[in-house]
């Protein structure tokens, strides 16, 4: 199944809301943003052996940062020069269109609805004003994420994505939520787990990683998002791995 029919190198200046979400844009020289290009750098490492070309970021529940560890992330790894598909897979909770103020009627559900044999994706894509980001809205909201997600037709998509871009990011859904990170982790060369300081439980953290490994994913590790340290302002980004999520 083809998706891609040419490459568009057009930019756009599209003005990005909700900038405070975005501090790499906003503040690209912050300990913030260091911390995220050291998270970029510490998956590069793990990528040695087994290189990742598509990677998800989820979390156990909902309001636990993922989707602004997940747009920075990909804005980081777009400002080494990298070719970068941002990809908003959560159908049912989708911030992407918002954060990046993207034209939402078309997006992912577009592409995985659509009974056309070859879909041309530079009318979907949509450029971020970012060098080098491209940004895959999540479209309207379907009846039937999960079984989306877990189509052929998902694989097809990833599988083109990953022939035209360096690195493809995806936000999905939290995994105690709903069932739909399960059926497209194990499509991904990796995922990272987001916790939040002071309120991820630990039991959910776990139930979490038990649930990818029960999915044959590639759990990478943890984020720990929102970390307060001394002399901050209360707000900020840590970074860190572990195998057994047993730690918050």
């Amino acid at each position: 199944m083809s998706f891609f029919h040419r490459r568009n190198e057009n930019q756009s200046n599209a003005r990005i809301h909700n900038g405070a979400q975005l501090i790499t844009v906003m503040h690209p020289k912050s300990p913030i943003s260091e911390q995220f290009r050291t998270l970029r750098t510490n998956i590069n490492f793990m990528a040695i052996d087994h290189p990742i070309k598509t990677l998800a970021l989820t979390s156990a529940n909902a309001s636990e940062g993922k989707s602004t560890v997940t747009d920075n992330l990909a804005i980081v790894w777009a400002q080494t020069g990298q070719k970068v598909l941002l990809v908003d897979a959560d159908l049912r909770r989708s911030t992407l269109h918002r954060t990046f103020n993207l034209d939402n009627r078309e997006g992912l559900t577009t592409i995985l609805t659509s009974r056309a044999h070859t879909i041309d994706l530079n009318t979907i894509i949509q450029p971020s004003g970012i060098d080098n980001l491209s940004l895959l809205p999540s479209g309207p909201t379907p009846p039937n994420p999960a079984e989306l997600l877990s189509s052929q037709r998902m694989k097809d998509f990833l599988k083109a994505a990953r022939e035209r871009y360096d690195m493809v990011i995806v936000d999905v859904p939290p995994m105690l939520v709903v069932t739909d990170t399960q059926v497209i982790s194990r499509d991904l060369d990796a995922v990272v787990l987001v916790v939040k300081q002071g309120q991820t439980q630990k039991l959910g953290a776990k139930r979490a990683v038990e649930l990818l490994k029960m999915a044959h994913a590639n759990l990478l590790g943890y984020v720990m998002n929102d970390v307060v340290s001394d002399g901050s302002a209360g707000y900020g980004y840590g970074y860190g791995y572990g195998n057994d999520g047993d730690d918050e």
